[in-house]
């Protein structure tokens, strides 16, 4: 789902599959936590069962993944980093 712009509205439900080690994981936080955007971090470290949900969903154990309302969503290409532009399409942000 793609969020029209300016639409975040507190009521998306987000989640972050992530780990303490990851660089991207960090960045994708932040990103969140800068937008007023509240999620709920899985450590994929800490529950395996979290860590087999996302190497089922993606088919591979690659963090971080976001989930917004149920869609899954890596914001990251490896190599170019994080995906602002489609992060703040996805959570309808407005660009500056």
């Amino acid at each position: 789902m793609v969020a029209a712009p300016g639409q975040y509205n507190g009521r998306m439900n987000v989640q972050v599959y992530a780990t303490r080690w990851c660089r991207d994981c960090r960045m994708a936080k932040q990103f969140l936590e800068s937008h007023g955007i509240e999620y709920t971090e899985i450590n994929v470290d800490a529950d395996p069962a979290a860590s087999a949900e996302v190497l089922r969903r993606v088919g591979k154990r690659a963090v971080p993944q976001l989930v917004i309302d149920g869609e899954w969503f890596q914001p990251y290409k490896p190599g170019q980093g994080l995906l602002y532009d489609e992060l703040h399409q996805r959570l309808g942000i407005p660009r500056p």
